[in-house]
């Protein structure tokens, strides 16, 4: 199993930057995938961004590509999402997840498909 804590959210003005990090803990970090999903009140889990093992393949969601950059620090431990030209549509809670799947996977699998979770940080995006 592993542990995700998130850390980074707040209070930003449109057009802003924010990063998010992700600290993992637990066994076999090296063998997980790691991604950011989304969520606002009365809607489904939104894919953001993903992340190989290695660190070397990214993938985003449409809405965020250009816009936000996931990188992954191998022997920190950390994966971080730095969110750049932010809009108000941005405001959701981000949560942080890991799994054995190829990264690639994450954008077509839901809450249930993803084996660890973090609690998630509030992004408000607002004037």
């Amino acid at each position: 199993q592993v542990q995700l804590d998130e850390s980074g959210g707040g209070l930003v003005q449109p057009g802003g930057s924010l990063r998010l990090s992700c600290l993992t803990s637990g066994r076999d970090l090296r063998a997980h995938s790691m991604g950011w999903f989304r969520q606002t009140p009365g809607t489904e889990l939104e894919f953001v961004a993903s992340i190989t093992w290695a660190g070397t393949t990214t993938y985003y969601g449409d809405s965020v590509k250009g816009r936000f950059t996931i990188s992954r620090d191998v022997a920190a431990n950390t994966v971080v999402l730095e969110m750049s030209s932010l809009k108000p549509e941005d405001t959701a809670v981000y949560y942080c997840a890991a799994d054995r799947r190829h990264a690639i996977q994450f954008s077509t699998t839901g809450r249930e498909g993803i084996a660890s979770w973090g609690r998630g940080t509030q992004v408000t995006v607002s004037s």
